[in-house]
C-alpha cells in the first residue's frame, strides 16, 4: 500500500495548483495523484528515478507540469514516449479514464515502477511497455503521441512517425522552443501551435508544442 500524505503541505500546494490552472480534479483523484507521489518517493530511493526529491517539488514539476497540458489534448488513442517515471502518463491517464494511454520506456527499471503505479492507482485504461521506440510495433497506432524532455522535436517525431494515426498530432512538453529544432523538421512535417503554459511553483517557461504531419 502507498503511504498517504493527505493535509501536507505537498498534498495543499496541489489542490492550490490545480485551482490556478481552473481544472475541476475530484478530491479522490487528487488523493491518488499524491498516491503516486508517495510511490515515487519509495521507489526513488532505490531506483533513482528522478533527481526531485523533495514531495513539494514533485508536486509543481512533476504533477502540476504534467496536468497543465490537459486542457490542450483530445480524446483518443495515446502514447507516452519515453514515459521514464510515468509523466506525464500516467497523471493524464487518472485525470481521464476514459482516454486511453500507453506508457513506452526502454528502461526496464522505469517500467517496472510505472507498471506498480498502474496496479496500485487502480488504472484500467493504461498500459506499460518496455521497448526502444524505434523498433516497437504495436497493433494499432495512436491519436497524439506525447513526450516530456524526451527528445529534440525532429528526432521525436522521427523515431514515432510509425506509430502515429494519419490523422494524429505529436505532442511536445518544452521550456523554451529554439527556432533551429522547427527548422530541422522535414518538409512533410509542421509545427501547428506553439502554447505558453504557466505551471504554478514553476518559474521555468514552459511551452506545448504541436506537430502535425503536411
Amino acid at each position: 500500500m502507498t503511504v498517504r500524505v493527505k493535509g501536507s503541505s505537498a498534498a495543499r500546494e496541489l489542490a492550490q495548483g490545480i485551482v490556478q490552472l481552473e481544472l475541476a480534479v475530484a478530491p479522490e483523484t487528487q488523493q491518488k495523484l499524491l498516491d503516486f507521489l508517495a510511490l515515487l518517493q519509495k521507489w526513488n530511493k532505490v531506483y533513482n528515478l528522478t533527481a526531485i526529491r523533495q514531495p513539494e517539488q514533485m508536486v509543481s514539476i512533476h504533477l502540476l507540469d504534467s496536468l497543465a497540458v490537459l486542457p490542450h489534448l483530445w480524446q483518443g488513442r495515446w502514447l507516452d514516449a519515453g514515459c521514464g517515471a510515468g509523466l506525464p502518463g500516467l497523471v493524464l491517464a487518472l485525470l481521464r479514464p476514459e482516454w486511453s494511454f500507453t506508457l513506452l520506456d526502454s528502461n526496464s527499471k522505469k517500467t517496472s515502477f510505472v507498471q506498480q503505479a498502474v496496479i496500485e492507482l487502480g488504472l484500467c485504461n493504461a498500459s506499460v511497455h518496455c521497448a526502444r521506440v524505434e523498433s516497437w510495433q504495436p497493433p494499432v497506432k495512436f491519436d497524439g503521441i506525447i513526450s516530456r524532455a524526451f527528445a529534440g522535436i525532429s528526432e521525436f517525431t522521427a523515431l514515432t512517425r510509425h506509430l502515429l494515426a494519419r490523422e494524429g498530432r505529436w505532442v511536445a512538453m518544452k521550456g523554451a522552443l529554439q527556432s533551429r529544432e522547427a527548422e530541422l523538421l522535414p518538409a512533410d512535417i509542421e509545427v501547428e501551435k506553439i502554447i505558453p503554459l504557466r505551471v504554478p511553483g514553476m518559474d521555468a517557461e514552459r511551452c506545448l508544442v504541436i506537430v502535425k504531419a503536411k
